[in-house]
């Protein structure tokens, strides 16, 4: 089995800054985002995932060229080069783009193409939910923008992995009644019968 790709990832404030003249919206994703919700660090990350519309996403990749850094797309567990012969098939294959530091030999960044409707983001996962971008991104008392906690969590009940369970237990009290019904409603469309439904109605 090989080694597992390294990273030393940035933190959500070493993004803020590297994307400051970046013209576009982003917003950081993940267990990063919950924790930026609640204003604390509540466990450790591995990476860092940020989202930015798709159709803009080439601003985020332009700002960090070769010789420098390097982009790559993971398709079914293979890091493949963004600059190689089937760059643009990746891109509409796949919605992750990893950034790897040439000075510190490894990844720092996972950027999420998220797909839109000019200024509707649209699910991935199920493309009938869509809200306001304005309503998916929050902002943390350091002006860092983040995906809202529902919409994280949603994402994380694919998995169920230990983290994703972190996640929900810490951030579950903290979420209010409109982002509970929220998560609740998305969850019967995408995932029915799935068990946090049952923790979302204690939390009520």
């Amino acid at each position: 089995m090989s080694a597992p790709p390294p990273w030393q990832a940035w933190t959500p404030d070493e993004a803020a800054c590297r994307l400051a003249d970046v013209d576009v919206h982003w917003a950081v994703a993940g267990g990063w985002a919950i924790d930026l919700h609640l204003g604390r660090t509540t466990r450790d990350h591995h990476d860092l995932e940020i989202c930015v519309p798709a159709g803009r996403a080439d601003m985020v990749l332009a700002a960090f060229p070769a010789p420098r850094w390097s982009w790559h797309v993971p398709e079914s567990g293979v890091l493949h080069p963004l600059d190689g012969p089937d760059g643009a098939g990746l891109l509409a294959r796949e919605h992750q783009t990893w950034l790897w530091s040439v000075d510190d030999g490894a990844y720092v960044l996972d950027v999420f193409r998220e797909p839109h409707d000019g200024d509707t983001w649209i699910c991935r996962r199920e493309e009938t939910l869509r809200r306001p971008l304005a309503e998916v991104i929050s902002t943390s008392t350091a002006g860092i923008p983040y995906v809202r906690p529902e919409i994280v969590l949603l994402f994380k009940a694919k998995y169920c992995r230990p983290q994703d369970e972190a996640d929900l237990a810490v951030c579950l009290p903290a979420l209010d009644e409109p982002a509970r019904a929220w998560l609740r409603s998305a969850l019967q469309l995408v995932h029915p019968g799935h068990r946090w439904l049952d923790a979302l109605d204690e939390a009520s």
